[in-house]
């Protein structure tokens, strides 16, 4: 009578040998990361209609400075020149890109820049969901959540939070709070020096005064009036004055 041949029991799970800590690290190291990117991703969502309570710099702005003016408006409550102001002195290119401008880019590692690579849309990332300084684990999130707003946001609805995150003068932050706290009138009705003047501060408002402009603000104000006339003339304001 042949004997029977026997199969080879695979082990049970719980004999199997565990696996490597290593191994284990990295699954749970990748489970938070998808749960930190889908939490940003909820935010984005929620921000796409509802303005942000706020972000970690301005926070820690108003503890060091006993309180922060900040008051949100909508786009319809923004002088358009305040707009086009803001795209032609940060990122003349906002309507042609999807969030990173790489010319811009590699024109700034050419030449060694330490600014002007940076688009408003990643500015505002930064500015909303980020913190502030210099680190490669903020540019890597910067660099993932960015796309991620340019595809659920429309270019007006970053460029209107852009407005009103920015901080324009020390502890006042956004084109309504500056345009009251500077000019003594409110965001709709900025003339186009006014605008300007205000981009014009950015990236330093703290060391750039808009309604106490110096010479190098003044002249800044006019190159911006000057861009923003020909972005308008050209189409490169389209994506953001056109209605939603």
């Amino acid at each position: 009578m042949a004997e029977k041949k026997t199969r080879a029991k695979k082990p049970s799970a719980a004999t199997q040998a565990p696996r490597p800590l290593w191994r284990r690290a990295l699954r749970w190291l990748g489970r938070g990361a998808a749960a930190v990117f889908g939490f940003y991703v909820l935010l984005i969502f929620l921000f796409s209609f509802l303005p942000p309570p706020g972000n970690i710099y301005q926070w820690q702005e108003s503890w060091r400075l006993g309180g922060i003016k900040r008051e949100w408006v909508s786009w319809d409550q923004i002088a358009p020149d305040m707009g086009r102001s803001a795209v032609a002195g940060e990122d003349a290119n906002f309507c042609l890109h999807w969030g990173f401008d790489l010319a811009q880019i590699r024109d700034a590692i050419k030449h060694g820049k330490q600014r002007g690579a940076s688009t408003i849309s990643q500015q505002v990332v930064k500015n909303v969901f980020l913190w502030q300084g210099r680190s490669y684990v903020r540019k890597a999130m910067e660099a993932a959540l960015t796309p991620v707003v340019e595809l659920m946001w429309s270019k007006q609805r970053i460029l209107e939070v852009y407005l009103n995150e920015a901080e324009f003068s020390e502890g006042v932050f956004g084109v309504q709070a500056a345009a009251e706290e500077l000019f003594k009138t409110d965001a709709a009705h900025l003339t186009p020096v006014q605008a300007a003047r205000l981009a014009a501060v950015l990236p330093n408002p703290k060391d750039r005064h808009a309604a106490k402009p110096s010479a190098f603000v003044k002249a800044h104000a006019g190159e911006i009036m000057s861009g923003a006339e020909t972005i308008e003339a050209d189409g490169r304001a389209a994506c953001f004055e056109t209605v939603d």
